[in-house]
């Protein structure tokens, strides 16, 4: 650990005692802003366009494969979380496992990189989010930055590799495609039936 990256984390870490009026939004970007993603995945898949569903489906293998990394590089480089050595300001709970690559970087990052290659204007207001809850990661005491500045790399490279396989490899293009439409095709028999059998009932 550098003496330069300790530096670095008590100068974010301290802005908890100088700006103390911000901790209760630090806190909420660090413990329940992941699900603001979870969420925009959820209705971009529900609004049944087609191109929204190849994002969420591209997005979704994109986290598989940063999370995956991310478990590898935690084993091989394991690192502890900062309050396990240093005096810090502790604003939220968390277990004393690893602390490199960063989880909430890689999935916020990684669901952001992959919304901003579908849709530019959208993303790029997920990637700020996304920014801001790896940044309160070190604000609240439980990061380190280039735990959260890997983080960000694997999620970010890892929705780019899989956009670019998807789309560069027509294999894997019309694997996705298929998938959609029998799964789209199932979906919309479900659909009619349903209005089918509420006409019955209404009738």
């Amino acid at each position: 650990m550098s003496t330069t990256e300790v530096y670095l984390f008590q100068l974010i870490n301290d802005l908890a005692v100088s700006f103390s009026v911000l901790n209760p939004f630090m806190r909420f970007l660090s413990e329940k802003a992941e699900y603001l993603f979870y969420l925009g995945i959820i209705v971009y898949w529900f609004t049944r366009i087609h191109i929204n569903r190849k994002m969420v489906i591209i997005t979704l293998y994109s986290a598989c494969i940063g999370f995956g990394m991310g478990s590898i590089l935690s084993h091989f480089f394991y690192r502890d979380r900062p309050f396990v050595y240093h005096t810090v300001n502790q604003l939220i709970e968390h277990a004393a496992n690893a602390s490199f690559p960063s989880d909430h970087s890689i999935g916020a990052f990684v669901i952001a990189t992959g919304i901003w290659l579908f849709r530019k204007k959208d993303g790029i207001i997920w990637l700020v989010l996304a920014g801001l809850i790896s940044f309160s990661r070190i604000w609240n005491g439980v990061h380190y930055p280039t735990d959260v500045l890997m983080g960000s790399f694997i999620g970010v490279v890892s929705a780019i590799m899989i956009y670019q396989i998807v789309n560069r490899w027509s294999v894997a293009n019309k694997c996705v495609n298929a998938g959609l439409y029998y799964y789209e095709k199932i979906e919309n028999k479900i659909w009619e039936n349903n209005k089918r059998d509420r006409s019955n009932f209404n009738n």
